[in-house]
C-alpha cells in the first residue's frame, strides 16, 4: 500500500497547573509563535489551563491584511502563527514554550514535514529583550534535553503585528477532524500531545 501525503496548503516542566484556578482575563499576557501549519498548534494550546484564547493568524511579513492564500505563496514574508492570551498566574511562559518545542520540529529549515516553504518556520516573536532572553533559554534548555535530534534552527523576531487569519481557519481541527491533512497530519499530532500534557496535569478537564 503507498503512503498518502498531505500537505497543509492541500485543502518538560513536570508542575502540575493549579486545578479549578480561576483565570484572570483583566491580566492576560500575550505570546506570538510559529511552528509549521497552525491548524495543530491553536487546536492544542486552546486545550491548557490558563489559556484564554488561541487564534490563528500571520506575522512577521511585510504585507498588511495578507489573506491565506498570499501567505501560501511564500512571497509576503508571513509565517503561520498561533497568538496565545494566558494567565500567567495559572500557566507560565516557560510552560508554553515547551508546548511549543513539544509540537513541532525545530531542526528542520523553513518546513514542517511535508508543508515547504517560509511560511511554515520555526519562530519566536518576542515583545521585549527580557522576553527574548526567556525564550533563548527556553530553546537553550529543550535542545539540551535531546527532545529533537540536531541543532535547533528557530528564529527570533521582535514582534509587530498579528493579522487574524481567515474565521474558517479558526478551530479548524475541530471543525474539519475528517478532512484528509487533518485526519493524516493533525489528529495523531494532538492525540500524542493529549497523552503527554494530559498526564501533567496541563489540560482542561473537557479536553482530556
Amino acid at each position: 500500500m503507498g503512503l498518502i501525503l498531505f500537505s497543509c496548503n492541500g485543502q518538560e516542566t513536570k508542575k502540575p497547573l493549579t486545578k479549578n484556578q480561576k483565570m484572570d482575563k483583566q491580566n492576560l499576557e500575550y505570546i506570538t509563535f510559529g511552528g509549521g501549519c497552525f491548524w495543530c498548534v491553536e487546536s492544542c494550546f486552546n486545550m491548557l489551563k490558563g489559556v484564554d484564547a488561541a487564534i490563528s493568524g500571520y506575522s512577521g511579513g511585510h504585507k498588511a491584511n495578507p489573506t491565506y492564500e498570499e501567505v501560501c505563496t511564500g512571497e509576503t514574508g508571513h509565517a503561520e502563527v498561533v497568538q496565545i492570551a494566558y494567565d500567567p498566574k495559572i500557566i507560565s511562559y516557560e510552560q508554553l514554550m515547551d508546548v511549543f518545542f513539544f509540537l513541532h520540529d525545530p531542526t528542520q529549515l523553513n518546513r514542517q514535514g511535508n508543508d515547504i516553504g517560509t511560511q511554515y518556520r520555526s519562530v519566536i516573536f518576542y515583545k521585549d529583550d527580557a522576553e527574548k532572553l526567556k525564550a533563548e533559554a527556553a530553546l537553550k534548555a529543550s535542545e539540551a534535553s535531546g527532545r529533537w535530534q540536531g541543532k535547533y534552527v528557530t528564529e527570533f523576531a521582535q514582534f509587530e503585528k498579528f493579522w487574524p487569519a481567515e474565521q474558517y481557519h479558526q478551530g479548524y481541527y475541530n471543525n474539519n477532524p475528517t478532512q484528509p491533512y487533518c485526519s493524516a497530519v493533525v489528529g495523531p499530532k494532538i492525540a500524542k500531545f493529549k497523552k503527554h500534557y494530559g498526564e501533567l496535569g496541563m489540560l482542561e478537564a473537557d479536553t482530556e
